[in-house]
């Protein structure tokens, strides 16, 4: 059956046409300045920034790795879909320290709160998670959707897809990235909420879908014994991944760094908030609706990856079908445009900078884009060792994330709430950390190569959620001892860097700037989540 009629391709030229239209405008826009190439001149209003963040978020590998994830294991992961009230804590927690230091990125928050050993480090570490998750899925999914839809050979695809891409990305800089973005987020979310209502038809509605599912499917919370997502470790190592996600990974805090103001870099976070709220049902439910169908025979998947695109092609209408075309597009133009713009700052910022520091304004926007373009193809050199470390593109993404996040999370969150955290015993968390996280995920890809029972073979098949609260909890501990044993950091370094040690006209400034109506609906998200997972639970429908 051929996938797109003459209506889709309309719906897909439009979309194309509107996109390159707002990055011609961009790159028009640009001024060539470092400020205005990697933050949008930080002028940018809640609206774009909580639009972008979202759709920087949800890419292809939601598309592709959640619908398939809720296809063979149900609602379980969806603990990483309901991260809103994290989301939260960037706007209120993180946001005000972050505006009020004037960075560029999240490295350079850490030069200044700690030294710049630890900027440096940090660069690293996130430079190498760009390349082998959001780089390496995004070009995967990618990859994949093309072939799904369109027959195109899978690596044709992948640079069809980088290409495209990087020529808005890397020409217009964050203004084109952004804009785009704020686009894309609404293509996407329409388009698959559309293609939900369709499913939901298809299957007899909610109630039959609940009905046709077998209960452990329905169930976020699966008992203890279960070897891949006991509830306890799934309830404690979803939010410490989602804490270096969420406030302090370079391509979602940058949205915020390029705000007006401190105001609407939180409202920002607060519509983010709200939208974050949808993948859950617009991306997992349909995977559902795909297992329910394929148990009732009218649906063939032989690969639940292929979950998402399997249910656009047999179930939504000619016409309809172009919509989410451009939906796709959306999520996978988005997200591996957020990881170009990201990476080219962390590089350039942070290491490139560095070393050169007489380099000129045009001079850093051309290696930025360099940068990219190096990011990129790593990227895609990474793809074939991902099946090593799980089949499924979702499980890959949270596995991988669980090894390289903890540390990270654990130096941001004590480094703004205990004022005693010195350098050194940052630093020495973040070297041990990643050494021990990098250890993991190498012995973990050949682990059919180790001894079974062997010391080797059972650090590599520890459960990834266990894995990363143990690491979460061993980088805090050795933090707080060594920074106990050493020096206490020196007050007016980190004037104005910890809750502590902020002084009155700072936490004036900052409570100006929000009212009774930022505190509400930021509650009522809140509240939105803790119903969905009661709903989801043995306390509900999976009981």
């Amino acid at each position: 059956m051929e996938f797109l009629g003459f209506v889709d391709w309309i719906f897909v030229i439009i979309y194309l046409l509107v996109i390159a239209g707002i990055s011609i405008w961009s790159i028009r826009k640009s001024k060539e300045s470092a400020s205005d190439y990697f933050l949008a001149n930080r002028n940018l209003g809640w609206f774009v920034i909580g639009a972008s963040i979202l759709a920087s978020n949800v890419g292809s590998e939601h598309i592709v790795g959640l619908a398939g994830s809720a296809a063979k294991s149900g609602t379980v992961l969806g603990h990483y879909e309901l991260h809103s009230y994290i989301v939260l804590i960037l706007g209120w927690v993180f946001v005000p320290f972050y505006m009020r230091s004037m960075v560029y990125t999240m490295p350079e928050f850490l030069e200044r709160r700690f030294n710049p050993q630890s900027r440096r480090l940090l660069s690293i570490i996130q430079l190498l998670s760009y390349v082998i998750t959001k780089a390496s899925v995004t070009i995967f999914a990618g990859a994949l959707v093309f072939n799904q839809f369109l027959g195109v050979d899978f690596w044709t695809g992948a640079i069809i897809l980088v290409v495209v891409t990087g020529v808005y990305t890397i020409f217009g800089g964050l203004h084109a990235v952004m804009y785009t973005e704020a686009i894309q987020a609404i293509v996407l979310l329409i388009g698959s909420l559309v293609l939900m209502i369709f499913g939901l038809r298809e299957v007899g509605g909610w109630d039959a879908m609940i009905a046709a599912l077998p209960k452990e499917k329905l169930n976020m919370f699966p008992p203890m014994n279960d070897p891949e997502y006991p509830w306890l470790g799934i309830l404690i190592a979803s939010p410490i991944v989602g804490l270096w996600y969420w406030c302090t990974d370079q391509h979602i805090v940058q949205r915020c760094l390029a705000a007006r103001n401190e105001q609407q870099a939180r409202r920002g976070t607060i519509f983010a908030a709200y939208l974050k709220l949808m993948p859950f049902f617009i991306f997992l439910i349909p995977g559902l609706i795909a297992y329910v169908l394929h148990s009732q025979g009218k649906l063939q998947l032989d690969d639940t990856n292929a979950a998402f695109p399997a249910m656009v092609k047999h179930i939504m209408p000619v016409g309809l079908r172009g919509l989410l075309a451009g939906g796709l597009l959306a999520a996978l133009m988005s997200s591996l445009a957020s990881v170009y713009n990201a990476c080219s700052t962390l590089y350039t910022m942070d290491i490139y900078q560095k070393q050169h520091p007489e380099a000129s304004e045009k001079q850093l926007v051309k290696v930025g884009r360099i940068a990219t373009g190096v990011v990129v193809i790593l990227g895609m050199l990474w793809i074939p060792l991902m099946g090593r470390i799980s089949s499924g593109l979702y499980d890959y993404l949270q596995s991988v994330q669980s090894y390289l996040a903890p540390p990270i999370a654990a130096v941001f969150l004590l480094g703004v709430f205990f004022k005693r955290l010195n350098a050194k015993g940052a630093y020495t968390a973040m070297v041990v950390g990643f050494i021990i996280g990098l250890a993991k995920l190498t012995l973990q890809m050949f682990q059919t190569e180790l001894t079974p029972g062997g010391l080797l073979h059972s650090f590599a098949t520890i459960n990834f959620l266990y894995f990363c609260i143990y690491l979460f909890l061993f980088s805090i501990a050795v933090m707080v001892v060594v920074s106990l044993l050493t020096p206490k950091p020196d007050e007016a370094h980190i004037r104005g860097l910890t809750f502590a040690t902020t002084v009155a006209e700072d936490k004036a400034a900052s409570r100006a700037s929000w009212n009774k109506w930022d505190v509400i609906l930021s509650l009522i998200v809140v509240v939105i989540i803790v119903g969905i997972f009661v709903y989801f639970s043995p306390l509900g429908i999976a009981k």
